[in-house]
């Protein structure tokens, strides 16, 4: 499947105009989040690129993650609902939404203002280095099968 490229001004800005047209009432078509939680969750993949929020995983683990989830995240088939998520991206608290929505936009339009030849060969937290056609698909994929999660 082709997803949108984030790194393009024009694909960046119609996937924030999904996420313009999300409420804190929109409800999910399936999942356990709430729409802020979403948001939430959904920054984490950025906080993993951008900042040392997170402790890398290292040794074993790093090689299993390699081994079972990389394909799954960068790979071209879409994510199936429901399935299961990192403990870092698991977010049970309550979040702000406006906040989380407005951090998610600035991510999504940092990462596009960067370009992709930033990206290409750039080590990602648990994956070791990525394409930058990796990058778009682990940013892409993701936020659409949330905003669709949500209806948008």
């Amino acid at each position: 499947m082709a997803w949108k490229n984030l790194f393009d001004k024009k694909e960046s800005e119609e996937t924030i105009e999904r996420i313009h047209k999300l409420t804190p009432e929109t409800q999910p078509n399936w999942g356990k989040m709430n729409v802020s939680q979403m948001l939430a969750h959904c920054n984490v993949a950025y906080e993993t690129t951008f900042t040392d929020k997170y402790p890398k995983p290292k040794g074993f683990k790093k090689f299993l993650i390699k081994l079972f989830a990389k394909k799954a995240v960068v790979g071209p088939k879409p994510y199936k609902r429901n399935g299961p998520t990192s403990p870092i991206f698991v977010i049970s608290n309550e979040r702000d939404f406006e906040k989380e929505k407005e951090r998610l936009i600035g991510y999504i339009q940092k990462t596009q203002e960067l370009g992709a030849d930033y990206f290409d060969g750039k080590e990602s937290h648990a994956f070791g280095p990525l394409t930058k056609s990796e990058w778009n698909v682990l940013f892409s994929k993701h936020l659409d099968h949330h905003l669709q999660q949500f209806g948008v």
